[in-house]
């Protein structure tokens, strides 16, 4: 009896102590369920933008994100490469949506596509992949192994391993620069899917893990494009073009004592010409500090083909800056299909995992199941294109969707038309006026059928360019070709895209590669491109720049202010620049339009004369 009060006793006071250092620890701990509760929320936060991607038939798929109320969604290129032009997304909501691809990026790997039916999708917040470093915590979030068959997404937690990672291309196209590595599980169905930081902002887009001989099975090392990438190429994903990366047009290599070097470089290239040479040192490009080849890599392949990024070199103990614009990394052909293609390893069965080779074994010996493709649940049959949305597909040649592309182009050529009615001034321009240093000038422009052609009179000096068959030349000397340039500001303001033998929408980037973000218009005539720059803020005109040809510096023409003429303005301040060098300021007083209808042109795409066939952005002849 005595034993069992005892035994008894015993037991009571383990479990009263039991009792005390729960509580203590309840007590103790209320950090622990702090952060338990903010990872909760900000799950709950992020969840209904993330995304599952189902192609026809199960022909593909993987995870994406929403970042925009009307449905755009960003994910990677091999996900909608397997899932194909149109295809169902389903939301945590537990509904599938049609989509629709936009734009693609093959070398980067990013896509984006729109889904349709609703203009009020939940979004997430992107956030600034330069503010990640390794041991912020991150979620992964996405569908894989099409675990969620009411689409609510999975969630793995870790830390960021490392940044500024470089992953060598995985086959044709597919590179990682400057992406993100993290120990958050990544694996097949997570692609295209978000990685999101503590506060629930995008900070990457998970894409490749470092599987090896495990099969498809995380490793623990997964890589994400930095949002930041994503960013820079998402107006030229908008375009609904096939978007390029870039190239300075030179290689640089490491010297002993560690400094990176310029290694060769084309004679072709703007660094050249902006006085970049072999043998001198890279100091930084795009801001950034450079220390490695590899870091220069890192750096270039976050940028689209086109953009202008300030360089910092050092010729001769000289430290020098340029503003380059960058050159395409491939080919147009390249892009094309059955056309040249680029020398590499072919494209891997498993994107996702670039080393996953036919045949390999699990890690028990037994040989690797092949992939699986998910399927959407409740879907037996393939779902066909919805009729509703057939018309916002149009293929065309260098194109994902240039629907897309016409509706952009529509969209930016409003701030132009702004400016009022010039169809039917098609006769001869006079614009007169004073430079900055008070010397008048009077400009002739005239219409292409018409000699002597356009002409500036200015410093007690006149300057000619003749029109029609007439090769265009650098007139006056040292500005790049501003009456041409003129002549194109006049067939837009005249005839608009028609006017021009080849126009698009080409995407964002900033002006002069410092300025304001500005929305980006091309027009090609008789092989001259001109690019058209309108404020992306605020919807201005903010200018233009022509070319007189490939790898030759623009005239570059930049509005300070506008002429009020009643029902119409005009630019009024002309800034002109040449090879980054300043040439001159022409300040308009007084413009006069001579009235003129306007004449028949060929449909777009034609060329700008009768007989001439239609250019490329290239100058070469389009098919």
């Amino acid at each position: 009896m005595r034993q069992t009060l005892f035994t008894a006793a015993v037991l009571a006071l383990v479990i009263s102590t039991g009792r005390v250092i729960a509580q203590e620890r309840t007590a103790l701990d209320p950090a622990v369920l702090e952060a338990q509760a903010k990872r909760v929320a900000v799950v709950e936060k992020v969840a209904p933008a993330v995304v599952a991607i189902f192609g026809p038939g199960g022909g593909g798929g993987g995870s994406g994100v929403l970042i925009s109320p009307d449905g755009y969604v960003v994910t990677n290129f091999h996900v909608t490469n397997g899932a194909g032009d149109f295809m169902k997304c389903g939301l945590n909501d537990g509904k599938l949506y049609d989509a629709v691809i936009v734009g693609i990026d093959p070398t980067g790997d990013v896509a984006l596509v729109k889904m349709l039916g609703r203009d009020d999708f939940p979004t997430a917040k992107m956030g600034d992949s330069d503010k990640v470093n390794p041991g912020d915590w991150c979620y992964a979030m996405g569908n894989p192994f099409l675990l969620a068959n009411d689409f609510a997404p999975t969630v793995s937690y870790g830390i960021v391993s490392g940044t500024h990672r470089y992953q060598y291309p995985a086959g044709t196209f597919l590179e990682y620069t400057d992406c993100i590595q993290v120990d958050a599980a990544i694996n097949p169905g997570n692609s295209g899917g978000p990685l999101f930081n503590d506060e629930g902002e995008i900070i990457g887009i998970n894409g490749r893990g470092s599987f090896e001989k495990r099969g498809r099975v995380n490793s623990g090392a997964g890589y994400a494009i930095s949002i930041n990438q994503v960013r820079y190429f998402l107006g030229h994903l908008r375009s609904g073009r096939i978007v390029d990366h870039a190239t300075l047009g030179a290689s640089v290599a490491t010297q002993s004592d560690g400094t990176v070097i310029v290694g060769s470089i084309l004679e072709q290239s703007e660094a050249y010409r902006r006085g970049l040479r072999i043998d001198d040192e890279i100091v930084s490009f795009g801001g950034r500090p450079i220390r490695s080849v590899n870091q220069f890599k890192n750096i270039l392949g976050i940028y689209p083909k086109g953009w202008k990024v300030p360089l910092v070199y050092r010729q001769n103990d000289q430290k020098s800056e340029i503003y380059v614009r960058l050159r395409a990394l491939h080919r147009r052909s390249e892009f094309v299909p059955g056309g040249r293609k680029p020398q590499g390893r072919p494209m891997p069965e498993n994107p996702e995992n670039p080393d996953e080779k036919p045949g390999d074994k699990k890690p028990d010996g037994k040989p690797g199941d092949p992939p699986k493709r998910p399927m959407i649940p409740g879907h037996a049959a393939p779902p066909k294109p919805p009729e509703q949305y057939k018309h916002m597909l149009v293929k065309k040649e260098g194109y994902a969707n240039y629907w897309f592309n016409e509706q952009e182009q529509k969209r930016v050529l409003k701030s132009i038309q702004s400016l009022g009615d010039y169809s039917e001034n098609a006769g001869a321009w006079l614009l007169a006026g004073h430079t900055a240093a008070d010397a008048p000038f009077e400009f002739i422009l005239n219409d292409t059928s018409k000699e002597p052609g356009n002409a500036l009179k200015w410093k007690d000096d006149a300057f000619l360019q003749k029109l029609g068959d007439n090769p265009p030349i650098d007139e006056p000397p040292g500005s790049g070709g501003l009456l041409i340039a003129l002549q194109h500001l006049r067939l837009m303001l005249i005839y608009g895209p028609d006017g021009f033998g080849r126009f698009e929408y080409l995407g964002t980037e900033p002006l002069d590669g410092n300025g304001p973000m500005v929305d980006v218009l091309v027009s090609s005539v008789n092989g001259l491109e001109s690019r058209w720059y309108i404020r992306e803020n605020d919807g201005v005109f903010a200018g233009f720049d022509t070319s007189l040809g490939e790898d030759i510096d623009e005239c570059e023409i930049r509005f300070t202010d506008f002429i009020d003429l009643g029902s119409r303005r005009f630019p009024k301040q002309l800034a002109v620049n040449h090879a980054g060098r300043p040439f001159a300021n022409f300040t308009i007083e007084k413009p006069t339009f001579q009235p003129g209808k306007r004449k028949e042109l060929p449909k777009k795409g034609d060329g700008k004369e009768p007989g001439e066939k239609p250019k490329d952005l290239n100058g070469d002849e389009a098919k």
